[in-house]
């Protein structure tokens, strides 16, 4: 049985408490506690891999968050070549392309919250 695509949308909402996570901290103090960093990393992943399970179940679901491919490279990035990730790339992220994808996904969990209801 395939899940309801809200329980991804839900999913990536929910591992989006990255930015609560980094809330008050600057770029420096986030690269120096590597727990918050193996931390906000792993939620990345956690986002990627429900924006892949979408795009591949739900394509016109997919379409409607436009930095979803990004997200999903950058999860492949932190998966496969960790090594080559930097602090500042994710800081980055975090700072720019989650708010933006936790906006259009709380909106998409909306929209299809009413439609069900």
């Amino acid at each position: 049985m395939l899940r309801d695509p809200r329980a991804y949308l839900n999913n990536i909402v929910e591992a989006a408490a990255i930015a609560a996570a980094t809330a008050g901290l600057d770029e420096g103090t986030y690269s120096r506690n590597r727990l918050v960093r193996s931390a906000t990393e792993r939620e990345f992943i956690l986002i990627g891999e429900a924006l892949k399970v979408i795009a591949q179940r739900n394509p016109r679901l997919f379409a409607a968050i436009p930095e979803g491919r990004r997200i999903i490279d950058f999860r492949n990035l932190l998966t496969h070549e960790y090594l080559n990730v930097s602090d500042r790339i994710v800081w980055g992220a975090i700072q720019t392309d989650l708010p933006i994808l936790i906006q259009h996904c709380t909106q998409l969990l909306s929209e299809l919250n009413q439609e069900a209801s």
